[in-house]
């Protein structure tokens, strides 16, 4: 069955009403958003910004391109982009949140940056962009929180230009027992803690972790770009695979 079909979807380890999570995650998403950069440099130990520059490198994207940042949240890929790109290039930052869209925005303009970069709040499930128009769709960190990630693939596809690339950068599942057991109680026993002791807010980052967990593994998130009509598609595991770098062409 695929998740088009299905009336009811997960927030974390709960089951829910599919039309509630997009609510419910912005929520969550509204909550962490001024301490967001603050909580994924405590949470990854900085190594967040190795996985990113991994994504760039993978990116293969060119001076004058176009580019979207999906879920962009508060724009880390996007000011490489909009460096990479130039002032012939655009970068597009969307996410559905606009607490995220606005730090976001903020950041980006302190850093001097802006002339190429747009600001979009948009829904990854219907992209309000036109067919075949960007060489390069990035998400990170994202797909995991949207309800319908079968249909939200379908659509970046769509407004990917033949011959342009698809990269997700996700949370995914570690390829070593002794990782597994590692990350299960930095999750569920340190995770919490931080975001209540920094964000003050214990329960979003319950939420994030068992999120997480719900989230297909390498083999399927594949499958599903393939479903998605995206070809060639990849994944590379990073830190064991408690991170994993997918990447699909559409031709």
């Amino acid at each position: 069955m695929s998740e088009q079909d299905k009336s009811t979807t997960h927030f974390g380890y709960k089951t829910i009403e599919a039309n509630e999570k997009e609510q419910m995650v912005a929520g969550v998403f509204h909550s962490v958003a001024a301490k967001y950069d603050l909580m994924n440099d405590l949470m990854s130990f900085g190594v967040h910004r190795l996985w990113k520059r991994f994504t760039i490198d993978c990116s293969g994207v060119r001076k004058g391109q176009k580019v979207l940042d999906l879920a962009g949240g508060t724009g880390d890929l996007t000011a490489k982009f909009s460096r990479i790109v130039g002032e012939t290039g655009q970068v597009v930052l969307a996410d559905i949140n606009d607490s995220m869209l606005k730090v976001g925005r903020d950041k980006l303009r302190n850093k001097g940056l802006g002339s190429n970069i747009s600001y979009v709040q948009a829904n990854a499930e219907a992209l309000p962009f036109p067919d075949n128009h960007f060489d390069l769709i990035t998400i990170a960190f994202g797909l995991r929180n949207v309800t319908n990630k079968d249909k939200a693939l379908a659509s970046m596809q769509r407004v990917l230009k033949p011959g342009g690339r698809l990269l997700v950068l996700e949370f995914s599942k570690p390829q070593h027992e002794v990782m597994n057991k590692l990350y299960d109680f930095y999750s569920f026993n340190v995770l919490p803690k931080v975001g209540s002791l920094v964000a003050k807010d214990s329960d979003s980052y319950q939420y994030l972790a068992e999120s997480i967990r719900m989230h297909p593994d390498q083999e399927t998130l594949k499958g599903m770009m393939e479903e998605a009509g995206l070809e060639s598609v990849e994944y590379f595991n990073l830190t064991d695979g408690v991170v994993a770098l997918h990447r699909g062409f559409k031709f």
